[in-house]
This record gives structure tokens, sequence and C-alpha cells, in this order.
């Protein structure tokens, strides 16, 4: 089997057997060792000569995606394996809870790894429902709430997205014929300026719109702070960390394809308006918000917001700005969950209010948030600091009209978080929840997955090796 494709099913044979398995150390343990072998595969990945494998493609936008979601799957595997035992699950849940989240891992390795827009659809479908199965794994009344806005709102972006397929399909057939060369990727873009203009820029409204809504992207956005802020937390870092990245690289795709044929309308500032968009409404909406992880939620947005500006700005300089956005903006969002999760354990409550002076209480913690928190309000040396500064040099260079509205919208978001900063971390501490507090586990599965987090984002910010550079330059240049 092509390496590409093990990436894919061994998460697949490993849910299989998670599902079989009723212990709750035992399969949070098999949870673990599957992640680590995913993540082996991944690293193995990037040896991997770029061309086609069936209907997969392994290339330069690819490659670091898939190793970077092995990296947030291992340590969200490690996270859970230090706070399951606190979920109280019977045998059912527990089983479905470890099964969907390796169903989720393979499918959105598929959704990165396809050549075929129909396949890709299929992945996103299917890490949808296995997130929305994890979601609602709690079976609160406010689980189950969000997790059907997440079935329904998704339900209509991804049909969206398969109309926007089809007529995709439609616009090609008449110069490659019938066949999977109608759906391949590479062989799209390669005709695509040959192909109907009108029906290319029909098929890219609705992609755009359809695996927008994944995306977390305004004006379907609305499932996004509800799915993060009830499920687990594991989810909550699997979501901002890897889904989103998913659905905006099937935008991508679309784009590039769009943007291959002169005579189709610019595909460009259709991202860059929903981006922005998505930036100030987030922005504003980050003040209002009283629950710790509702709020990081509504960063999620503002920052897929700000990755989407980036691409729709598109040249060498802005595509690269928001490929390091979404590397960037994975790990140090999973951190904060992280870290929010185990500040939740403690007090008993997610509500803002009833989290503080954690630098005083759990030092420790309180001082890993600190930086987590900082580090995702875009403050230097991490990544987002990079890519923020990298996409605001070229939008000012290039459409200085647009630099005030961004920047507005950076300023506020930077101010809110460092307001929730301050809240969580310092002034006086809050009481603790009753009952027993969490054990060493708990705090040290909590600790290093924040911290492996935290310095993968500065050597992409401060330090990036040679390698890693020339693979994100070469796919910036794939998709300027």
């Amino acid at each position: 089997m092509p390496l590409p494709w093990l990436v894919v099913f061994f998460p697949w044979v490993g849910a299989a057997l998670l599902m079989a398995l009723p212990r709750l150390r035992l399969a949070a343990a098999v949870n673990l060792g599957v992640s680590a072998v995913s993540l082996l595969l991944a690293v193995l990945l990037l040896g991997t000569p770029h061309g086609e494998q069936g209907w997969t493609r392994v290339d330069a936008l690819n490659q670091p995606l898939v190793l970077l979601s092995a990296i947030i799957g291992l340590t969200t595997s490690v996270y859970s394996y230090g706070q399951v035992d606190a979920k109280g699950f019977d045998h059912w849940r527990l089983r479905a809870y470890h099964g969907a989240y390796q169903i989720f891992m393979g499918a959105q390795a598929l959704a990165l790894l396809a050549d075929n827009m129909g396949v890709m659809w299929v992945a996103i479908e299917i890490a949808t429902m296995a997130s929305v199965t994890m979601v609602a794994v709690h079976g609160t009344p406010a689980a189950m709430e969000a997790a059907w806005k997440f079935f329904i709102l998704c339900g209509v972006g991804i049909a969206l997205a398969l109309f926007g397929t089809v007529i995709l399909y439609m616009a090609a057939q008449p110069v490659v014929g019938h066949g999977d060369n109608g759906l391949s990727w590479v062989a799209l873009r390669a005709v695509a300026a040959r192909c109907d203009a009108g029906l290319l820029n029909l098929a890219f409204v609705f992609l755009l719109v359809g695996y927008g809504t994944k995306a977390g992207l305004v004006p379907l956005h609305f499932w996004l702070p509800d799915a993060e802020a009830e499920g687990p937390v594991s989810i909550s870092a699997v979501l901002s960390g890897l889904l989103l990245n998913a659905a905006m690289v099937a935008v991508l795709r679309a784009k590039t394809i769009v943007a291959a044929n002169p005579e189709a309308i610019p595909p460009g500032p259709f991202l860059m308006a929903l981006g922005l968009a998505s930036v100030l409404l987030a922005a504003f909406a980050l003040w209002r918000r009283r629950d710790a992880r509702r709020l990081f939620a509504w960063s999620s947005i503002q920052h897929m917001g700000l990755a989407a500006f980036a691409f729709g700005l598109g040249g060498l300089g802005g595509t690269l700005a928001g490929l390091l956005h979404l590397l960037g903006h994975s790990l140090t969002k999973s951190a904060v969950f992280f870290g929010v999760g185990l500040a939740t354990r403690l007090k008993g409550s997610q509500k803002i209010a009833a989290i503080g002076g954690l630098v005083t209480s759990h030092p420790a913690l309180g001082w890993s948030l600190v930086v987590a928190i900082a580090a995702v309000a875009g403050m230097p040396p991490f990544a987002l600091f990079a890519s923020e500064f990298l996409l605001v040099g070229e939008t000012a260079s290039r459409f200085w009209w647009l630099a005030l509205p961004l920047g507005l919208g950076l300023f506020i978001a930077v101010a809110a978080k460092v307001n929730v900063l301050q809240q969580l971390c310092l002034g006086d501490a809050t009481p603790n929840a009753a009952g027993p507090p969490p054990g060493r586990l708990a705090f040290a599965s909590t600790l290093g997955p924040i911290w492996v987090h935290l310095a993968l984002a500065a050597v992409l910010g401060a330090a990036l090796p040679t390698g890693g550079a020339a693979l994100l330059a070469q796919a910036a240049e794939m998709l300027k």
C-alpha cells in the first residue's frame, strides 16, 4: 500500500480496534499508540517524492499540514490520556469518543492528501460526522444543541460544496471528457484556461461558501463557538487545529483552478472580503464573551479570517503569510485549549470570572497559559507574529486602504486577548472546585503538550529551518 494511503487507513484500523475496547486506561493507551505511529508515518511522508498515488497526491502544500496534523493528533492524545478519567464516560461513550477521534484523524489526512475534489469532499464529510459525534459525546443538553447546530450548518455548507464540485466537473467535462480527470486538482488546473469561465465562477462561489462554512468564515460560522465550547477539550484542539485547515485547503485548491482561467472573475477579492469580515466580527465579539472556551473559539474565527485574507491577497508574500498563519494558529490555539481545559477542571467552571489568579494558585499552569495566550494574540517570537507582520506589510504595500480596517481588527483582537490573559492568570486566585484535585498525570499530560506546541511555534516564527522554509516557499509558489 502506498505511504499516503497508510497515513489515511492506519487511524481507521485503530478506530475499529478502539471501538472494541471498553476499558478506560487501555483504550486511552491504544489511542496514544495509534497517534504515535501516525506521526511516524507523517514524518516518513516528508521524504516521499511529490506526485500522484491513485486518488492522492503528495505535494509541498499537504506535506507540512499532514505532519502538523499528526503532531497535534499525538499531543491531543497525550492530553486526553491524562484527563479521560475525569469525563465519567460509560463504556459506550468511551468507545465512541476514541473511535470517532481516529476516524476524524484519518479523514482529515485524506482531505489534505486527496487530488480528487470528489474524494476531498467525502473525506471532509466523514471528518465532520466524526466531529459531531465527539461534540455530542457528553450527552448534556448544551452538548447536544451544539452538535445539532454543527450538523445542520455544516450540512448546509457541505451540500453547497457538493453542488460546486458538480459544477466544476461540468466545466471541465468538454475539455477532459468523462472520468477521474474531471475532478483531479492537477488536471483541472492544467486545462482551466480552456474551461467555461462562467461555470468556473459559479463553482467557486459555491465551493467558497460551502467549505468556508467548515473553515469558520462569515456568514455560516455560528456552529464553531458552540462546538468548541461544549465538546471535550480534545475536539476543540483538533477542530481549531485540523478541520479548519482541511476546509481552507479545499478552498485554495479551487482558487488555483479558477485563477488559471484569464476570463474568470479573480477569486482573491472574494476571499479577502470574507476574511476581513470574519476578522472584524470576531474582534468585536471577543469583548462580549464570558466563557473562556467560547472566547477562544471566536479567536479561531478571527485567525481563519486572517488566513483567508492573506490567501486572497495572493502573491508569494501573501500566500506565504497565510500558510505560516495556518501552522502557527493550529499550534498555539490547541495549546491554549489544553491549558483552559485543565483550568476548567480545577475551578469547576468555564466562566472567565471563575478562573482567576492561576499564576498564584497553580504557577506552572498559570505561566504556561500566559505564554500560550500571548502566542495566540500574535506576540513575538511566535509564528503568528511573523505571519501577521508579513501580512500587514504586504497589505500596506499593495492595498494601503485595506491596512486600516485590517490593523483595527488586529488591535481590537489583541487587546481583548491581553485582557482575558489578565483575568485568567493574574490577580487574586479564585477558589478551586470541590472534590479531589487533578493528580500529577493530569498536569504532566497538559503542560508537556502546551510547551511542545509553543516551542514549535517559536521555531516557526524565529528560526524556521532551511528545509521547512523551502517547503513553505514551494507551496506558496504553487498557490499564489
